[in-house]
C-alpha cells in the first residue's frame, strides 16, 4: 500500500456513450465486470453505454449504474495490473459508492441495484421540470450561499457541489434556481449557467428519495472499508459502518464538500490522486483544491499506461 496515493471515483456528468471502448478492447475484463452487472439488472449495461441511446444513458437511474460499473471495472484492470494499493478512496456523489465497492463494503452486484433505486428515487422526488441545478463560476462559496439566501423566496435552492475554489453548484426549484442565477450574476460571478439535469440532486428536495432509500441500504449486507474512505457529507473518514451508511443517506440532500475531501487526502500525505471511472472531471478539480497533488486518470490505454508508469 502506497500511503501517499489515493483513488477517488467521479459522479454523473462523467458518462458517455463509448466510454471505454478502446480499453474494452484490450482487456475482457472490462467487459466481463459490465456482464457481471448486466445480471444483476436484468438488462445488457455494455450494450447501452456503447450504443447508447445517449437519451437513455442520460437518466439518471441508468447513468448511476453505468457509471459504477466503468469505475470498478477500471479498479479491477488496476488490481490486476498494478501492485501498488491506495491509502484512501474518496469518490463524488455517486463515486462514492464505486468507491465502497472498491474498498469491498458492497459488491458489485449489490450496489448497482442499490444506485439504480437511488436514481429512481431522485427522479421520483422532484417532477421533471420542477427541478433545476446550475454551475456558478469565480464567486467565493460566502456570495453563493448569499445569493442563494436571496433567492430563495419561499422555495428551495442552495449550495450542493463545493468542487473547487470558484467553482460551486447549486440546486432547488427550477424558478428559485433562476432567480439564484441572477442574484449570482449581480454579484460578479464570471459564469452562471443552468445545468442539463433534471433531477436537483443534493438539496432538500431530496430528502423524501432519502427516507425511502434508507430501506434498501438498511437491507444490504455491508462491510466496513478495507480501505480508508473519505465522504462526501462529512469530508472524514467514518468511524463505524453506522455512521457510514448514515452518512451515505444524508449524501442525497447533503452538500457533496469536494474541496475539503481532497484537503483532507492531502492533509493524509496523499500526493497522488488517480481518478478511477470515465472522463476526467475530477482531475481537473482535484488540481484547484490543493496545490502539489499529482493527477492521473484511467479511462484510455494511454492514461492508464502512463499512471502505471508514473506510480510503480
Amino acid at each position: 500500500m502506497s500511503a501517499s496515493l489515493a483513488f477517488v471515483f467521479p459522479g454523473q456528468g462523467s458518462q458517455s456513450v463509448g466510454m471505454l471502448a478502446e480499453l474494452a478492447q484490450q482487456q475482457p475484463l472490462i467487459q466481463h465486470t459490465f456482464s457481471e452487472a448486466s445480471d444483476a439488472l436484468g438488462y445488457d449495461l455494455w450494450a447501452l453505454t456503447q450504443q447508447g441511446p445517449e437519451e437513455s444513458l442520460n437518466q439518471t437511474d441508468k447513468t448511476q449504474p453505468a457509471i459504477l460499473t466503468a469505475s470498478v471495472a477500471l479498479w479491477r484492470l488496476w488490481q490486476a495490473e498494478a501492485a501498488v494499493q491506495p491509502a484512501f478512496v474518496a469518490g463524488h456523489s455517486l463515486g462514492e459508492y464505486s468507491a465502497l465497492v472498491a474498498a469491498g463494503s458492497l459488491t458489485l452486484a449489490d450496489a448497482v441495484r442499490l444506485v439504480e433505486r437511488r436514481g429512481q428515487l431522485m427522479q421520483q422526488a422532484v417532477p421533471a421540470g420542477q427541478g433545476g441545478m446550475a454551475a456558478i463560476l469565480g464567486l467565493e462559496d460566502a456570495d453563493v450561499l448569499a445569493a442563494c439566501a436571496e433567492a430563495e423566496q419561499g422555495e428551495v435552492v442552495s449550495a450542493v457541489n463545493f468542487n473547487a475554489p470558484g467553482q460551486v453548484v447549486i440546486a432547488g426549484a427550477a424558478s428559485a434556481v433562476a432567480r439564484a442565477i441572477e442574484a449570482c450574476r449581480a454579484r460578479g460571478a464570471k459564469r452562471a449557467m443552468a445545468l442539463p439535469v433534471s433531477v436537483p440532486s443534493h438539496c432538500a428536495l431530496m430528502r423524501p428519495a432519502a427516507e425511502q432509500f434508507a430501506a434498501s441500504i438498511e437491507a444490504l449486507n455491508w462491510q466496513m472499508p478495507s480501505i480508508a474512505l473519505v465522504q462526501n457529507v462529512s469530508a472524514a473518514v467514518p468511524a463505524d459502518l453506522e455512521g457510514l451508511k448514515r452518512d451515505l443517506l444524508a449524501q442525497l440532500y447533503s452538500p457533496v464538500r469536494w474541496v475539503e475531501t481532497v484537503q483532507c487526502l492531502a492533509g493524509q500525505g496523499v500526493t497522488e490522486l488517480v481518478e478511477c471511472g470515465p472522463g476526467k472531471v475530477l482531475s481537473g478539480l482535484n488540481k484547484r483544491c490543493v496545490k502539489g497533488v499529482n493527477t492521473h486518470n484511467l479511462e484510455t490505454p494511454d492514461a492508464f499506461a502512463a499512471a502505471r508508469a508514473a506510480l510503480l
